[in-house]
């Protein structure tokens, strides 16, 4: 029997401009697929993240907010390297997927995850004295907003300032902490010295946990709260264009740095990127907004 061809969509997360945010291939699956053809296909695309989607049925609909107007679909993502446990700029591909593609009509989707159930939603631009500044990517418009959990970080375990000065190159270090993804989460002075950090990848792999978080705080003139980068060689990516997983730690951070629980975070990426973030510390979630653009579609042959 012929093979059902996969179709696919390569999709260009937080950003309203082709070939920049971040890249994520989004499979969309009939059904499931064994564990050995899901990482191929990812190592295959080679972008920080490959998602697959698999609409739900049955029981796995029991407990959906309102199953009529909430579609759920399972969702999975795969690095080049391997299945993780949580990916925003993915999801926001995903959703964006489906809203583009005719699949769900509605303004809300549920997606089963090894996170639990994370919500995507439609959202009109809105405007306030903060977004007026963004220069990339802010056009009126429809925004995806994503519901996803707070990544705690804490000092624990954290490695010695001086044991990871070399590999930022002896750049000034503010503190060390630990996200509980395993990631060091690593603070200098300013904006400016994250963008301007050029990375020795070699040296990265080389330290403790799976990825580093870098950040610091942004110029008052620049319209953005925060600046970050996010490098995790270790699973086959030198840097995440934009993490939105990261977000989830920084959310955390800055809000007990600056006192408040909405941002607009700049990813200093080559690529660049723009995020909007609101921390809820009661639920402990974090809102994720930000735009797409679909770059390319085909199918899967294999």
């Amino acid at each position: 029997m012929e093979k059902k061809l996969v179709q696919y969509s390569v999709v260009d997360a937080f950003t309203g401009t082709a070939f920049k945010g971040n890249p994520a291939a989004v499979c969309i699956l009939e059904e499931e697929r064994e564990e050995g053809w899901l990482e191929a296909v990812a190592r295959e695309f080679n972008f920080s993240e490959t998602c697959y989607l698999t609409r739900a049925s049955g029981s796995e609909l029991a407990g959906s907010a309102d199953q009529r107007l909430s579609p759920r679909f399972r969702l999975r993502w795969f690095t080049p390297v391997e299945e993780v446990e949580l990916c925003g700029h993915a999801t926001l591909a995903a959703a964006h997927t489906l809203f583009t593609s005719g699949m769900v009509d509605s303004d809300t989707i549920e997606f089963m995850t090894l996170s639990g159930i994370l919500t995507a939603k439609r959202v009109p631009e809105t405007k306030s004295s903060d977004s007026s500044k963004i220069q990339d990517g802010c056009v009126p418009g429809i925004w995806i907003e994503l519901d996803l959990p707070v990544v705690p970080i804490t000092q624990d375990d954290a490695e010695p300032i001086s044991s990871v000065s070399k590999v930022l190159n002896g750049t000034s270090i503010v503190e060390i902490k630990k996200t509980a993804h395993d990631d060091l989460f690593i603070v200098l002075p300013s904006g400016k010295e994250v963008e301007e950090f050029q990375p020795q990848f070699d040296e990265i792999k080389r330290c403790p946990g799976m990825g580093i978080i870098i950040t610091g705080p942004a110029h008052p003139d620049s319209g953005f709260d925060f600046v970050s980068r996010f490098f995790y060689p270790k699973l086959g990516l030198n840097e995440d264009p934009v993490s939105g997983s990261a977000h989830c730690a920084l959310a955390h951070y800055w809000s007990e740095r600056l006192g408040k629980n909405d941002f607009v975070a700049y990813a200093a990426s080559p690529r660049g990127a723009v995020v909007k973030v609101h921390l809820d510390e009661q639920n402990q979630r974090v809102m994720l907004r930000g735009k797409a653009v679909t770059v390319m579609r085909g199918s899967l042959l294999a």
